[in-house]
């Protein structure tokens, strides 16, 4: 099996927030057009354009209609997350009760945990996770496809590639982030880059001063299922509290709002009679 590296200083990962995303897959889409074309593709698809398409995606995008509920202290699982973080009191965090029902979009990728069971389960050592950035990585030259690292994973991060016969996952785009023939600001995820909400930031969560680490701090981002002690690097914010819209009562109609089609111009006139054969 497959040791870990030591823990580094740096954990590069994402923090994506639930409160601002629209679920329009333009992180999905983004993903996939990079990747499928660059040093991990290509990205199959299956009957992407039958009644059942599917294929390998990195990035996933589920959305929830959650009726208004409590919120319990701890989400446990990834479903419950999209589910249960229906509301947030005031100072961002979990635990509220919601005044109205919302929707949840909840997008699922690899979170580069810091003790990945998907990286210790690997018969071959193809899974291994970085020392120097943390990301967790796919060797496709010792990947036999066994789908151990799968099994292992419980926020089903990892997709199996038919055409390459081995596993792949959410690189979080290590070909682009340090790519130096792009500008400084392109060299991030393709999924941050392509959010038209700015729901999705990218930065070492092991530096407490960088900003994705401060937007953590000040709403209460969380990670799901810690009590499994993965240690998930990326971090999810809830949504705030949604309020309701007060009721609209009808105005009462006055005598100056009464129907007189003697009062309107000849043309009006001539279509009211016109339409009221």
């Amino acid at each position: 099996m497959t040791a870990l590296p030591p823990k580094g200083r740096v954990k590069l990962g994402l923090v994506i927030d639930l409160d601002t995303c629209v679920g329009c897959h333009a992180c999905a889409v983004a993903c996939k057009e990079w990747n499928d074309g660059g040093q991990f593709g290509p990205l199959e698809d299956h009957d992407a354009y039958g009644a059942e398409p599917d294929g390998v995606w990195f990035n996933r995008v589920h959305s929830y209609q959650v009726a208004a509920q409590a919120v319990p202290p701890l989400v446990r699982t990834v479903e419950a997350a999209a589910a249960a973080v229906t509301a947030a009191p005031s100072s961002g965090g979990c635990g509220a009760q919601a005044d109205t029902g919302m929707t949840v979009h909840f997008p699922r990728s690899c979170l580069h945990c810091e003790t990945p069971a998907c990286v210790t389960v690997c018969p071959t050592g193809a899974s291994y996770k970085r020392a120097e950035d943390g990301i967790v990585l796919v060797d496709e030259e010792r990947c036999i496809g066994c789908q151990l690292c799968a099994w292992a994973c419980p926020y089903g991060a990892r997709e199996f590639s038919e055409h390459h016969g081995t596993m792949q996952k959410c690189t979080l785009c290590v070909d682009r982030i340090y790519n130096e023939r792009l500008a400084p600001e392109d060299r991030q995820p393709a999924c941050v880059k392509a959010c038209p909400t700015r729901a999705r930031h990218f930065g070492d969560l092991g530096d407490p001063d960088s900003a994705v680490s401060q937007l953590v701090a000040e709403r209460e981002g969380y990670a799901p299922m810690p009590e499994l002690g993965y240690e998930p690097v990326n971090r999810y914010l809830p949504p705030r509290p949604r309020r309701a819209a007060p009721p609209e009562s009808a105005p009462a109609a006055s005598a100056d709002d009464r129907y007189d089609p003697a009062a309107l111009p000849p043309l009006l006139r001539w279509l009211d009679r016109a339409l009221s054969r």
